[in-house]
């Protein structure tokens, strides 16, 4: 015995549109890390069906604390790219699952508050300097993959999470002091060149028109 089967399609509509949203997690360490104050917005739009265009702005002031040495790095960037949607919704669902790419840009200050002396002996007492020196002007580029999940929890709001993996390219040099801390780059290090980032944010979808799709359903 056979079965014939024949194929049925659904018709539904797709929201294209402008999303914005703030970073969350820079939000919560601004209440949380004294030694920190940040905020970031972000946008994107959607070109094709997996396609987006994505950029973030952002301003972070953080304080690098530590027993030797105390500086404050201040200062603005811009980070703008692609995300692609790796994700099949379902139908009717307009979640993501993306990968994608930016490249930043940071324009900061540097200043230093307080640093030791290290000595060779131990006999006398740590020579401690409290001379504030500020770097002005500086400018540092980085390029970063980027991968995240944004999950609809209400018509048009979402929730979000995302990981960075961040590489420099350049940034301003100056003698006897490095860049310790570079807003939208984070932390750096003398050894390497690579950086890391994470955050949840929560986002709103503007829709400014939507397409007819239609998906063929099989029926016995």
């Amino acid at each position: 015995m056979s079965f014939a089967q024949t194929q049925d399609s659904i018709t539904y509509k797709e929201r294209y549109g402008l999303t914005l949203g703030v970073d969350l997690s820079k939000l919560g360490r601004s209440f949380l890390d004294d030694d920190y104050e940040g905020i970031e917005i972000f946008g994107d739009y959607r070109l094709t069906k997996d396609l987006y265009i994505a950029a973030e702005i952002g301003n972070e002031e953080h304080t690098y604390n530590e027993k030797n040495l105390v500086s404050t790095a201040d200062g603005s960037y811009i980070k703008a790219g692609v995300n692609y949607n790796v994700y099949q919704n379902w139908i009717g669902m307009q979640n993501i699952i993306y990968v994608g790419g930016r490249v930043g840009f940071s324009s900061f200050n540097q200043t230093l508050k307080e640093y030791t002396i290290s000595a060779s002996q131990n006999y006398f007492d740590p020579d401690v300097r409290v001379d504030e020196k500020k770097f002005d002007n500086l400018t540092a580029t980085w390029v970063e993959l980027k991968a995240g999940l944004r999950v609809e929890v209400l018509r048009n709001l979402y929730l979000g999470a995302h990981v960075q993996l961040k590489v420099g390219v350049s940034s301003t040099e100056f003698h006897n002091f490095d860049n310790l801390y570079i807003p939208g780059f984070h932390r750096t290090y003398d050894s390497s060149s690579i950086g890391a980032g994470w955050g949840y944010t929560i986002s709103y979808l503007i829709p400014l028109f939507t397409k007819t799709k239609s998906q063929k359903i099989d029926s016995d």
